[in-house]
């Protein structure tokens, strides 16, 4: 998992990230009836939450085309607001695990979690257009996009 340890180190805020409890995350999945990729898994049980407000400024700077990934979400904001999202446009079968500075969303696609997996694509939930689009064939990768900037 060098890639995620790579993102963290590069991107991660020098706050303090509290690792999140397997089995909070395994209680998460039980409540979702999903299985979250262990790459994703792997970061937020390794790190936790991490907060990366220097990407916007360095894809700014480089004019890059990528969406800057801010905030990781909470265990408890994956559930609430995958929910309300969906009730307020976004269509259905995401499950939400990050947001850019303009109240976009990262995601995983729901059916995509049925099974447990080492890693998923990520798609990308613009709210103002309302449509999703995927981003990376996998979460390392997309993370891998971010430390090559």
């Amino acid at each position: 998992m060098n890639s995620i340890d790579q993102f963290v180190k590069n991107w991660g805020s020098k706050n303090t990230m509290v690792p999140i409890n397997t089995h909070d995350i395994l209680a998460l999945e039980s409540k979702l009836n999903l299985f979250l990729p262990d790459s994703y898994k792997y970061l937020i049980s390794t790190y936790g939450l991490v907060h990366s407000p220097n990407v916007l400024t360095k894809i700014c700077d480089l004019n890059a085309d990528v969406s800057a990934v801010q905030d990781f979400l909470s265990l408890e904001d994956i559930s609430s607001l995958s929910a309300l999202y969906e009730m307020s446009g976004m269509p259905k079968g995401h499950v939400l695990f990050a947001s850019d500075c303009k109240g976009n969303m990262f995601c995983f696609k729901f059916v995509d979690c049925a099974s447990k997996q080492i890693d998923l694509p990520v798609w990308f939930y613009d709210q103002g257009i309302g449509s999703v689009k995927k981003v990376s064939n996998s979460f390392i990768e997309w993370l891998e996009e971010f430390n090559e900037l």
